[in-house]
């Protein structure tokens, strides 16, 4: 599949911003999944290029004269590689898959979590996960506007209302709790014809999660949809949770009330 993509993101503020610092992980890597064809990300300054330490792409933004406002616009395409049962041929990573078992704030199993856990009787195969996600989206129903971007997996599953970043972190705390490595996937995601993935995700924008099965790899798992990942999807980050792995992040000094405008597109078309 061969997906364009445009990200459009506008920061406007009331008074002005005397400095900002902004880490934008708005970069996609060719790898198992897909093959970047062309990216570009237009900011209002010099961006500085490296590599976190989960070896997505991190540019850096640094605003240090007055500004009452930040547009950042991403555009590409990318060419997209049909997964069997969400397998990723990717190695295991940089990273040791022992970290991946470890809880965060976001991902902290509490007692109602370990027994959501619990309700699929084993997590060793492809179709366990799937169960789980099902699980999963039964107790958590997707609707915006409820959670935060700060919500952990614990409060979204007592309030029973989230998004694709809550399903994703229940997954994650989930499989932690029970010893299996998994991670958090930013990204994109083409939302059909008929707009039912737009009204289970924000827009065309999406979290999932990678789940580590030995003798297999790594599964990719969209919980919010309780399907495998497929070529509608590009990834452009993975990290322990949200936190880590968040589009765009940063901090000022002055500015005073920010409003955030994102607009996200998202096409696909078959490959030649």
């Amino acid at each position: 599949m061969y997906l364009t993509i445009r990200h459009d993101t506008s920061y406007r503020y009331e008074a002005t911003v005397h400095y900002s610092i902004q880490q934008l992980r708005l970069t996609p890597a060719s790898g198992a999944a897909q093959v970047v064809r062309r990216w570009s990300i237009d900011a209002p300054g010099k961006l500085d290029a490296t590599f976190d330490a989960y070896g997505n792409v991190l540019h850096t933004l640094v605003i240090n004269k007055p500004h009452s406002e930040i547009q950042l616009q991403v555009s590409g395409e990318v060419d997209t590689i049909p997964l069997v049962d969400g397998l990723l041929r990717d190695a295991a990573g940089p990273i040791p898959l022992e970290h991946f078992t470890c809880a965060t704030r976001l991902t902290e199993a509490d007692a109602a979590i370990r027994e959501l856990a619990a309700s699929v009787p084993s997590l060793a195969s492809s179709a366990n996960l799937i169960e789980l996600s099902e699980q999963i989206v039964q107790r958590v129903q997707y609707n915006p506007g409820i959670t935060e971007v700060t919500s952990t997996a614990a409060q979204a599953l007592a309030l029973g209302n989230g998004v694709c970043q809550d399903h994703a972190h229940l997954m994650l705390a989930c499989c932690r709790a029970r010893g299996i490595p998994a991670r958090y996937v930013s990204g994109y995601m083409e939302p059909g014809d008929d707009g039912s993935a737009t009204e289970a995700s924000s827009g065309a924008s999406h979290a999932w999660v990678d789940v580590w099965l030995d003798g297999k790899g790594w599964i990719s798992i969209d919980v919010t949809h309780a399907a495998f990942a497929s070529e509608i999807y590009c990834r452009l980050a993975v990290a322990r949770d949200y936190e880590a792995a968040a589009p765009v992040r940063g901090r000022r000094i002055g500015g005073l009330e920010e409003h955030l405008k994102v607009s996200v597109t998202v096409s696909a078309q078959m490959s030649q």
